[in-house]
């Protein structure tokens, strides 16, 4: 055929097969836009698919968004909190819908470009099996991922909306009605003097409790590692057993063993050790907020140290003899070698993991509230001596029913530990390159 000719069947199709057309039918319907392109069976899907979408999920869509903007109307007859399920439900529903329908218009213009330049559309048989090899990894996938957002996604978008509206003990449905009330939560929290001097107080002792318990379970693992490596000791593996077997024991129970242990009155600490040393009443260890936060502090170091030692001492085998004997011929001493081999090495192969233990211990609930509940009660405030902002959240919902504020309190947290985790897993060694230790 000669050039010209080509050239204007080339024409021809471009002026047949517009690509700004086609995305314009498949946004007016999906489907249709498939149809211009004349692949019909896929047009005619798509087009059966978002009919049977609208029948089947219109009453359902326009009851959840109406829910999710007003919350109800009608006390004693709309439940504010049913409402609120439906809406998020809903917006998760249309979430999918637009995904598939951005695909449906990408795939319309694609496909006219693609006519445009002399591809002929593949037959029915042929776009059934070019679909099902592309689409394979989004099939297997798509039951884990629905999974994922009603069990992670819907819950955390709960409770960011929780966040933003007065569902408490005095706003609880069906009797009430709950109403979005905006960034109020937030702004009780930094103005209104009980609730601001309780989330200063919280917020202080939860940082100190997060830096201090976590560095010294990390420091006292790291120490025992190093010394119990030290090639002059002896009987490494009984030593090393010994030092795990607080991790044998269930932690629940070590707590409760130690609340009995440091109990005021009839406790082993005060009545065998404290008082015959002393004498007096013993020391106040759980109606005292400063006694009670320095024996918390050492049960999480006890509790906590174990597994940083077994940790530390895997890494440790890994170091070669080679770079210590090299080091004492160049006459370094024990503290350089630490510096600048040891130390090195482990915090370069560990410290993702030594994250994860100040954000595990940022929300330890369990020592908190097992030990005392989280106690002594303090004047003016609404929350314990020692509740961490996890154990005020628990306090909020179970005892006094502040959904809301404990809701904003939580997305507080949330925000607190994802910018945490997210800069200082940025700027570990162990996520970049591999370089020179």
């Amino acid at each position: 055929m000669p050039q010209h000719q080509e050239q204007k069947q080339l024409t021809n199709n471009q002026k047949k097969f517009n690509p700004n057309v086609a995305m314009v039918l498949s946004i007016l319907l999906a489907g249709l836009g498939q149809i211009y392109n004349k692949r019909y069976m896929k047009g005619i899907s798509f087009i059966i698919l978002e009919i049977a979408f609208i029948l089947a999920t219109f009453d359902f869509l326009w009851l959840g968004l109406w829910g999710i903007m007003t919350l109800g109307t009608i006390p004693g007859v709309d439940h504010s909190i049913y409402l609120l399920v439906y809406g998020i439900v809903s917006l998760i529903i249309i979430a999918f819908a637009v995904t598939l329908y951005v695909f449906n218009v990408r795939d319309a213009h694609k496909q006219a470009i693609l006519l445009n330049n002399g591809k002929q559309p593949p037959s029915f048989k042929q776009a059934i099996r070019n679909g099902y090899d592309k689409a394979f990894p989004y099939i297997m996938t798509a039951p884990g991922l629905v999974l994922l957002i009603f069990t992670v996604v819907f819950p955390l978008l709960f409770a960011v909306a929780l966040a933003f509206t007065n569902y408490d003990l005095y706003n609880s449905p069906p009797r009430n009605l709950v109403e979005w009330i905006g960034f109020n939560n937030f702004k009780d929290l930094a103005t209104i003097p009980i609730w601001q001097d309780t989330f200063i107080s919280v917020f202080s002792w939860t940082i100190i409790w997060t830096l201090v318990a976590t560095s010294f379970q990390i420091v006292v693992g790291l120490v025992l590692a190093v010394l119990v490596n030290d090639k002059r000791v002896k009987f490494k593996k009984t030593i090393r057993t010994i030092l795990i077997l607080p991790w044998a024991v269930p932690g629940f129970v070590s707590i409760l063993i130690f609340a009995a242990m440091f109990n005021d009155e009839f406790g082993a600490i005060n009545r065998d050790i404290i008082i015959p040393l002393i004498g007096g009443d013993g020391l106040p260890w759980l109606t005292d907020p400063t006694y009670t936060k320095i024996v918390l502090i050492m049960i999480q170091t006890w509790l906590g140290y174990p597994f940083v030692f077994a940790l530390f001492s895997g890494v440790l085998q890994s170091v070669s003899s080679e770079w210590y004997e090299a080091a004492e011929v160049d006459g370094a001493t024990r503290w350089q070698k630490f510096r600048n081999i040891t130390l090195p090495h482990v915090l370069f192969a560990t410290a993702p993991l030594l994250i994860i233990q100040y954000t595990t211990n940022f929300n330890n609930f369990n020592i908190i509230y097992l030990f005392n509940e989280g106690g002594p009660a303090v004047q003016g405030q609404n929350a314990g001596g020692t509740d961490i902002l996890i154990s005020w959240v628990y306090k909020l919902t179970f005892d006094t029913n502040n959904y809301s504020m404990a809701a904003a309190i939580s997305l507080i947290i949330g925000l607190i530990v994802s910018i945490f985790a997210f800069f200082q897993f940025r700027r570990t060694n162990s996520f970049k390159e591999e370089g020179n230790i």
